[in-house]
């Protein structure tokens, strides 16, 4: 089978004496794979092929049964195996008959006879062996001897190839296909309370939990065991009903099962479900819209299309038929190439319309996993890791606070076999330390900043799918904007048209509609992709400007009403037709009367930044095509005599001053005279050989909040960077205008050639100032010193290929990235991220979506309220949305790093107490336990990230790693001074005359209540709030404490009530808590006394600790180099003042790499 030759082998083998049954037989192996990925598996077959091949697995025996997902983590697959029928497995009835012979299998039945090859020509039968991993099928190729991707049979179509699958597949071949690709279905898995209940109690929390209630059971807190039980019971119970929820939910908005209509080889056509489609499969769609089950290359008429699922584009899209015949019809077929000429999967259809024939049809292309919707709901599931410093110091610190209780455990086992207490006990108490320093409670008490912040972004209309991404925007150093519809307006005005005249170009006018009726005037009325929505156009905002600007309006058939009026005036079918306008509204000395029919047309590509229409006029033989795009390309489209001398200086005058410039040209195709003949033409022959027309100039406005959003950034210390499809001299000009580029500060293009016949790839660096025309400034001082580096896509591809080692020292000081498409635009991010930037990307459209997901941070400028193309989506469409989201990233980092330290040090005061009380015998009592860790410390500890972000963005970044001078410093001398503090306490406490020792022949809480015990009870619950109060800093990443009106008065209650219970413990409190009743009133006060002095202290240490307390310590160490490439590239390139070189040519050497020094 032609599709399908070359990708998979089948291997016809015999299997003696062993039944037919085609279930599925799963087979007794597992299968090692060192990395799977979701496009591919890569894995190590250097025993078959000869070396890694990407995008393949193999079967290794004898080998520990793992394998590998795309983010490192280990995972089994089984293997399983299943007949396949007699049936042929070709996709089109056009397949050659030796391309019908094997192609599949995938292998034999059983390990014996994969040892036996003479066994495999004994019978003939088709065995399929694949797995599944992540939703996605991986079939066994023999050819390659390795595990591929079930897609990887899809790749290498042809656009000829898929037309010939309009005939549509016979039912042999379907059923043969279905065992292959499976179902066509996105099966989220839900899983029923009882699994998940297992999963979650094999957490180490939750096992820590229960074996801590176990041990706390043993030691006689019935009361304290009992509250956590019901806690953990509780909090356990929404766990698992929100982790179904969410599951639920995803299932549902995944499923999609609908019947469609289906084209078989015998000219018959079936209603199926739309489950049962495969690659291959001939579908019609229903003229009133439908969503789209599967991705499917359209073969006939036109759909316009809602892919806000997909992008989080609002603007409905115009799908053509894909290209056939001529030089069309053996290019590849590629879903991002052909994405103009493509239905996706999740998408919606609004409408269809068929020219040809009374269907529009399409052909399968993906189904199930393998679908964009698949994809994405595929990185719903298995999201990318966030790899945060801060998470992999807490576990470290985590992993020290173990070691700590480890050694308070050993002195504990010392001193209570000194005291001679039963080993029983000593057991119990020793591992009660454990349940002590290492808080349980911690994870989640860290996400509660998090939690806060995602409430705060939702309020002011921007959506996280992705919370743990909201502290990453706390270390965000560089933001990536696209220009049109982010920084400038998203709808342009028409400014101007500026035609030629004998060769030369004529004054702007201003009025499209006053043109003479010509080529350039029939060129702006045809040349869009607009269609009719229930009778309103809808399209490109740019088109639609463009046609609003001359006047003449869209007619279409509707499906029911048949053709156009006047269509018999053309002699031929027709898309649609473009009338002139009412006599009246047309200026009195410009009347136009013909309309212009379109045959057909090219869609805009972003890869190849032009479309075009095939036209007709009336009682003419030929036709005209009309071409839009980017001047450059446009102009390269052309003949050279019909492009004016002074097309370039024109051209840079209007894009130096900000407008967006747009080519148009023209040729008449005396070949083409038909609708039939218009589809028969390729893209290629048709645009070459053109006529310049001339240039329509559109307003770029740009949006109110951008300067002042792009200027507080940069105060910040945030770098802001363009990344635009636009021209670059217009893209200069909005960057100066939105302050990206001061008045004062140099540009400098970055020009890079591909190497020639006779000369390596160079690279040009050329001050702005001159690559316009204008003389260099002899004065140079006028620049203040900073320069901004500016190319195009064509010149970052050449820097990628023949200039690696240089482009990292460009990219430092880059600031402006024009006619980039969007795969540039994601390898751009990528590239930032490789020199260590915290990236951010900012977007409105679907050219973005790649770079949305690749950054730290992606935030989607959307209507939608919450769009799988980012991890932030802001409902307003300006760009104040990022500094919010960098605020409250900022806050939500401190908060965490607050909340860690908090719960750290709480277990470390819980800790002393308990070891002191160890060491005479004694501890504190069950309800003084619970009071400690649910009245105080949970309530402040949840109420603690309140707090809001600080208004101002200023250019201090909060503190990114926990193993750091400032936190160990902080934890150690607060450690220091409960230590002190506590056992000052003790000390006072035994030296007074009406002091009476505990009984230590007993232990708690036989010796309950005791002197010893209410006043550590008093000072370290006085401690608990002194450090709630510490870590609660405000400046400058938070608002003052006072603002968190919550948290403050719950403070000011929790120290009443210390106050109270230290001064006057009466009645019921009192026997609750064992406390010991202290006539002394002087020494109560003595006690609030030390209390106010800890206060004091603790405060006053953490002031100085932000102040640089600790930063003699630095000094003393030897400085060594950052640990961020851009850093240590930006401290080179402030010793090289005379980078770049000016006007010289570097040429490529033939080894060039990054120099990482």
């Amino acid at each position: 089978m032609a599709l399908l030759k070359a990708k998979v082998g089948l291997a016809e083998g015999r299997a003696p004496g062993r039944s037919s049954d085609p279930k599925p037989v799963r087979a007794n192996r597992l299968l090692r794979l060192p990395s799977c990925t979701r496009d591919s598996t890569a894995v190590d077959s250097s025993r078959l092929l000869g070396g890694p091949r990407p995008g393949y697995g193999t079967l290794q025996r004898n080998t520990e049964p793992s394998c590998m997902d795309r983010f490192g983590q280990r995972f089994t697959a089984r293997v399983q195996t299943e007949m396949l029928g007699e049936g042929s497995l070709e996709h089109h009835p056009g397949a050659r008959l030796e391309d019908r012979k094997s192609s599949i299998a995938v292998g034999v039945a059983d390990e014996e006879e994969s040892r036996d090859t003479i066994r495999l020509h004994q019978e003939e039968r088709n065995v399929l062996r694949y797995y599944l991993f992540e939703g996605l099928r991986y079939v066994w190729m023999e050819r390659q001897q390795a595990y591929c991707r079930v897609s990887a049979l899809d790749e290498g179509w042809t656009c000829a190839e898929l037309h010939l699958c309009r005939a549509g597949l016979g039912q042999q071949d379907h059923s043969s296909r279905r065992k292959i690709y499976g179902p066509n279905l996105i099966e989220v898995p839900v899983k029923s309370y009882a699994k998940l209940l297992v999963e979650e109690v094999l957490n180490p929390f939750y096992i820590f939990q229960v074996l801590s209630i176990v041990l706390w059971v043993c030691d006689a807190y019935y009361y304290y065991a009992a509250c956590i039980f019901l806690i953990s019971t509780i909090s356990l119970g929404l766990s698992l009903y929100e982790t179904r929820k969410q599951s639920t939910t995803l299932r549902n908005m995944a499923r999609m099962s609908i019947s469609i209509r289906v084209h078989r080889a015998d000219g018959e056509e079936a209603m199926v479900s739309s489950a049962e489609l495969v690659p291959g499969d001939c579908i019609s769609l229903p003229l009133d819209g439908v969503l789209v089950p599967c991705d499917a290359a359209l073969l006939t008429g036109e759909c316009m299309v809602n892919e806000s699922m997909l992008t989080g584009e609002s603007v409905p899209v115009l799908k053509t038929p894909l290209p056939n015949g001529g030089g069309a019809a053996g290019t590849i077929y590629s879903p991002k190439e052909h994405q103009r000429h493509t239905l996706f999967c999740g998408t919606h259809i609004i409408q269809a319309r068929s020219y040809v024939g009374q269907e529009v049809l399409a052909v399968v292309t993906r189904t199930g996993f393998c679908t964009a919707k698949g994809d994405l709901i595929s990185s719903i599931l298995y999201p990318k890791p966030v790899t945060f410093k801060f998470y992999k110091d807490a576990v470290k610190f985590v992993l020290f606070l173990a070691v700590l209780a480890f050694i308070g455990t050993l002195y504990s086992m010392l001193i209570m076999v000194k005291n001679q207490v039963p080993v029983g006990q000593i057991i119990i108490r020793a591992l009660d330390l454990i349940t002590v320093i290492v808080p349980p409670a911690l994870p989640a008490a860290m996400t509660v900043g998090s939690i806060y912040a995602q409430n705060r972004l939702k309020k002011r209309g921007i959506f996280c799918i992705s919370p743990p991404r909201i502290n990453l925007c706390g270390k965000i150093r560089l933001v990536c904007f696209d220009k049109t519809g982010t920084l400038t307006e998203e709808g342009l005005d028409v400014w101007g048209v500026i035609s030629l005249e004998d060769g030369r170009f004529m004054p702007i006018i201003h009025e499209p509609r006053r043109l003479p009726s010509g080529p350039m005037l029939h060129a702006l009325a045809t040349c869009h992709s607009i269609t009719l929505l229930q009778g309103q156009p809808v399209g490109d905002p740019v088109d639609l400007k463009m046609v609003e600007s001359t006047g003449w309006r869209l007619e279409m058939a509707e499906e029911d009403e048949g053709e156009l009026p006047g269509l018999q005036c053309f002699g031929t079918k027709v898309l649609a037709m473009m009338n002139p306008p009412p006599e009246e509204e047309q200026p009195p000395d410009r009347k136009h009367r013909s309309p212009v029919a379109i045959l057909r047309r090219f869609p805009f590509s972003s890869s190849l930044q032009r479309m075009s229409v095939l036209t007709k006029h009336p009682g003419d033989d030929a036709c005209w095509l009309y071409i839009k795009g980017a001047p450059e390309v446009v102009a390269s489209l052309c003949s050279t005599e019909t492009v004016p001398a002074d097309f370039s200086q024109v051209l840079r005058h209007y894009t130096a001053d900000g407008f967006r410039v747009l080519a148009l040209a023209c040729r008449p195709l005396s070949a083409v005279r038909s609708f039939e003949d218009a589809l028969q033409l390729t893209r290629d022959a048709a645009e070459s050989s053109l006529t310049f027309l001339g240039f329509l100039v559109m307003k770029n406005v740009l949006k109110l909040e951008s300067a002042p959003v792009i200027t507080l950034l940069r105060n910040a210390g945030v770098r802001p960077v363009m990344v635009t499809g636009d021209n670059m001299l217009t893209a200069v000009n909005v960057a100066r205008s939105c302050c990206m580029v001061g008045p004062n500060e140099r540009v400098v293009f970055v020009t890079a050639s591909p190497p020639g016949r006779d000369q390596p790839a160079s690279v040009k660096f050329i001050p702005a100032e001159l690559s316009q025309g204008e003389k260099q400034p002899e004065d140079a001082q006028q620049w203040d010193g900073r320069l901004h580096l500016a190319m195009n896509g064509k010149s970052f591809a050449v820097l990628q290929e023949h200039f690696a080692d240089l482009l990292p020292k460009i990219l430092v000081r880059a600031t402006v990235f024009a006619r980039m498409s969007p795969e540039q635009k994601t390898q751009l991010v990528c590239s930032l991220q490789e020199l260590d930037y915290c990236v951010g990307m900012c977007g409105d459209g679907a050219n973005d979506c790649g770079a949305l997901k690749a950054a730290d941070v992606g935030i989607s400028l959307s209507e939608a309220e919450a769009s799988v193309a980012s991890p932030f989506t802001s409902c307003r469409a300006n760009i104040e949305c990022v500094p919010t989201v960098i605020r409250e990233g900022r806050c939500s980092l401190v908060t965490s790093f607050g909340v860690f330290k908090y719960m750290a040090l709480y277990s470390l005061v819980q800790f002393v107490s308990v070891l002191l009380l160890y060491t005479i015998n004694t501890n504190l009592s069950d309800f003084q336990f619970l009071f400690f860790d649910l009245i105080i410390t949970t309530t402040v500890a949840v109420l603690m990230g309140r707090t809001g972000p600080a208004r101002e963005l200023g250019v201090r970044r909060p503190q990114g790693a926990l193993i750091s001078v400032p936190v160990l410093g902080s934890l150690l001398l607060q450690t220091a001074l409960l230590i002190t503090v506590q056992v000052l306490s003790y000390f006072i406490t035994v030296s007074q005359s009406w002091y009476v020792p505990l009984n230590s022949t007993v232990t708690a809480p036989q010796n309950l209540p005791n002197y010893e015990n209410t006043v550590l009870f008093c000072i370290s619950g006085f401690q608990y709030l002194i450090l709630a109060v510490a870590m609660s800093k405000g400046y400058p990443f938070r608002e003052p404490l006072y603002t968190n009106v919550l948290f403050l008065v719950v403070l000011m209650l929790l120290f009443g009530l210390l106050i109270w219970l230290t001064l006057y413990p009466l009645g019921f409190p009192k026997t609750l808590l064992k406390l010991q009743g202290i006539d002394d009133l002087n020494f109560k006060l003595l006690l609030l006394g030390i209390a106010t002095l800890n206060f004091f202290a603790a405060f006053v240490l953490e002031t100085a600790l932000d102040y640089g307390l600790l930063g003699c310590l630095r000094k003393l160490r030897r400085k060594k180099a950052s640990s961020k490439l851009f850093k240590r590239l930006e401290k080179d390139l402030s010793q090289q003042p005379s980078w770049p070189p000016l006007n010289e040519p570097l040429f490529a050497t033939p080894r060039m790499s990054i120099a990482v020094r």
